[in-house]
């Protein structure tokens, strides 16, 4: 082989890698088609125990199975979707004494990447690490998770396996406090706990090109 072509050989190497890598990376869009998509909350106080969730869930996260640290993405909530069971305790939360929901339309979670990783087939559990917005106030938080890839399951998922495409499953717990986010520090505490407990269980779809 002349030298030319071989001292090539690594640069051609390094151009198939860096394809390969941007072919495995897929963008899941978490707007979900069939509605189903929600994040649920709890706050556990002493009086009144309350329990809600949000089913207006969006945003697009980017995940390589072969490189799951890299992953990158927001998951949006709309702030109006927030309901409880009882009507005037949601006029409530979502006033601008609490959550303000007129003035901060979304929370986010921005992700940044994935530390602590690690996979066993399609499964990948981690800590992932961003930024929580809640009510305008931005924290750095650490959320465990975890996230599977199903292989061309989005056709099926949809009643429309000729369609291909793959789904990105995220589950994960965490809690925050809403002393934290500017939502009346240290009152009403006996009715409506500081802690808020989290709980995601949300799909992400990416049809075939």
């Amino acid at each position: 082989m002349p030298y030319d072509s071989f001292m090539k050989l690594p640069f051609i190497s390094l151009l198939l890698a860096s394809a390969s890598f941007a072919v495995g990376a897929t963008t899941f869009d978490f707007k979900d088609p069939k509605g189903v998509n929600a994040i649920s909350f709890h706050l556990d106080s002493l009086l009144e125990p309350i329990s809600g969730n949000a089913a207006g869930i969006s945003g697009h996260v980017t995940y390589d199975p072969a490189n799951p640290a890299a992953t990158k993405g927001v998951i949006e909530v709309a702030t109006a979707s927030l309901t409880v069971p009882n009507d005037t305790m949601r006029e409530h939360l979502l006033s601008p004494g609490w959550i303000d929901a007129g003035n901060h339309p979304t929370i986010t979670f921005a992700i940044t990447g994935l530390d602590a990783v690690a996979t066993d087939g399609n499964t990948t559990t981690a800590q992932a690490h961003g930024h929580f917005t809640l009510k305008g106030v931005t924290k750095d938080i650490l959320v465990p998770v975890t996230l599977t890839h199903l292989a061309g399951a989005y056709g099926q998922r949809i009643n429309k396996p000729e369609l291909g495409g793959d789904l990105l499953v995220v589950r994960g717990k965490f809690s925050v406090s809403r002393a934290d986010y500017g939502i009346k520090p240290g009152q009403n505490e006996d009715k409506v706990a500081d802690e808020v407990e989290l709980s995601i269980a949300i799909v992400g779809g990416a049809p075939a090109a």
